[in-house]
């Protein structure tokens, strides 16, 4: 267990299996075949290590809705339809970030309430995760499966963000299965919005839909730099995208790996 929170530590600070950041470097935006601008060759190095999670348990609580803001903030979870499967709900997306020890950062209300979690790749594997540990008050969740030759993802800095840097959204929408989508950074330090208690999003008008949840916002360097988890809008329609730094994360996913979840101090009772 000490070399996997070592490795998990390790996975969090160096980009694993990766594209390399490289400010020198034109960014992989030109098909070569056939000379058209395109993403295409970026996506195929690094949509493979964005699954699809599914969960199962009766007490599965994750939801689409979250408080405050009148329900107008919905968390980007997807859902099952019950006749399917009562027990079953396809929560969301996940994105491995340490190939050589199976971690994949997701979010808490993705896994929550489950007893059973099922990771499914690009290539068409359906693996069993193990719950790493979990902390509702950040959204952020930490799971494990036991693979080899796994795809993953570089991981950026959030802290170098700004507005109008251009961003990509990867995860399994309406699972329908993966979907890229595109925009800019609308907005940074994005809180008093109910969705979470601790929050620092970053706001895209790169589309976040149902089953996003976990999923990959990546820049144009193919870094991770945030984990969508909302979406502000009407039904379906995303008006607004909320993903949480990855710097978070990365803080969070830390503690996570230590002690199973995110220990806080108490606060003193006066009498």
């Amino acid at each position: 267990m000490g070399r996997l929170l070592g490795m998990v530590a390790l996975g969090l600070t160096v980009a694993a299996g990766g594209i390399e950041a490289n400010a020198s470097v034109p960014l992989p935006v030109i098909q070569q075949a056939s000379g058209v601008a395109s993403l295409a060759p970026l996506l195929k190095q690094i949509a493979p290590a964005v699954v699809s999670i599914a969960t199962k348990g009766s007490a599965n609580s994750a939801t689409n809705s979250s408080p405050g803001k009148g329900q107008r903030a919905q968390r980007a979870a997807g859902a099952r339809d019950a006749a399917v499967d009562s027990a079953m709900r396809a929560s969301g997306s996940g994105v491995v970030i340490d190939a050589g020890e199976g971690i994949i950062l997701t979010n808490a209300h993705v896994i929550a309430g489950a007893d059973e979690i099922t990771v499914t790749f690009a290539d068409g594997r359906a693996l069993p995760a193990q719950r790493v540990g979990s902390d509702a008050r950040t959204d952020v969740a930490v799971i494990r499966v036991e693979a080899e030759t796994l795809p993953a993802i570089a991981v950026g800095n959030s802290d170098q963000l700004e507005v109008g840097d251009f961003v990509l959204a990867i995860g399994n929408p309406f699972l329908i299965g993966q979907t890229v989508t595109s925009g800019i950074v609308s907005a940074l330090h994005r809180n008093k919005l109910g969705i979470e208690q601790y929050e620092d999003f970053i706001q895209t008008d790169a589309a976040i839909y149902p089953g996003n949840s976990g999923g990959a916002l990546v820049n144009l360097r193919g870094e991770l730099i945030g984990i969508n988890t909302a979406f502000i809008g009407a039904g379906t329609n995303p008006g607004m995208g909320f993903a949480i730094p990855i710097n978070m994360v990365r803080s969070i996913a830390h503690q996570i790996s230590r002690n199973g979840d995110v220990p806080r101090g108490k606060s003193a009772i006066m009498f």
